[in-house]
């Protein structure tokens, strides 16, 4: 297969790591996501990733504790799942790099853009840890951002779900399923396919999105291929 796009950043939930487990890190999912990357760098497609930490942490457990000190945690979250999914690209055989925006030099890299590019052009995955380093951002905008900055020809949305639907299909089996959107049409049918904030960083700067099921056989592969799979958002 030939790949369409040369650099991609694909975003992917703390949930995917934990498989059916919902919670933790399940080595034999982190296992199946560490080879279906290493697919994607045996292309030669320069790859970057952001993951999620909801695996570990979602949102504030407590009324008492303030907004920012659960954004921080769920940072810090992040940043688990990111040493872990190194791990197993290493043990995988692929060269891959963790940067935080948060600073822990003892186990990752500090987010440095040029740095990054470069590592990407070398060949090695780059994973981005600690969201962009604030609270009230979650990791779709840091996704965003980051394939803004990276110059990524596309975002990739590895979901749970097979494709962006007009209502959650496990409730409403009448639910409209779309194959090809454009930003706009996100906007103005109020769909969930990312928050506002990375969906309007995604539009302003015509990143383009495919959303798709992380469970399907070869998504990545096939997605970076530039087979209909999912949803288009351009």
């Amino acid at each position: 297969m030939e790949p369409k796009y040369k650099r991609v950043l694909l975003k992917i939930s703390g949930e995917a790591l934990a498989g059916e487990n919902g919670t933790g890190i399940d080595g034999a999912m982190t296992k199946k996501v560490a080879e279906e990357i290493r697919q994607l760098v045996d292309l030669g497609v320069q790859t970057a990733v952001v993951v999620g930490g909801g695996n570990f942490w979602r949102g504030r457990t407590s009324t008492d504790m303030t907004r920012a000190t659960g954004d921080y945690i769920g940072m810090l979250a992040t940043v688990m799942n990111s040493l872990a999914l190194q791990d197993a690209l290493l043990t995988a055989g692929v060269r891959a790099k963790v940067q935080t925006a948060l600073v822990i030099r003892e186990v990752a890299e500090p987010y440095i853009w040029r740095k990054a590019m470069k590592e990407l052009d070398d060949g090695d995955v780059v994973i981005f840890g600690g969201g962009i380093g604030e609270p009230h951002f979650s990791t779709d905008t840091a996704a965003a951002l980051r394939a803004v900055d990276i110059g990524a020809d596309m975002l990739l949305l590895a979901k749970n779900i097979d494709a962006v639907y007009s209502a959650d299909p496990a409730v409403d089996p009448n639910a409209e399923r779309y194959s090809h959107l454009c930003m706009k049409e996100v906007f103005d049918r109020g769909l969930k396919v990312m928050d506002l904030t990375a969906a309007t960083i995604c539009m302003e700067n015509n990143m383009k999105i495919q959303v798709f099921g992380l469970a399907e056989e070869n998504s990545l592969v096939r997605a970076v291929c530039g087979e209909t799979i999912g949803t288009l958002i351009e």
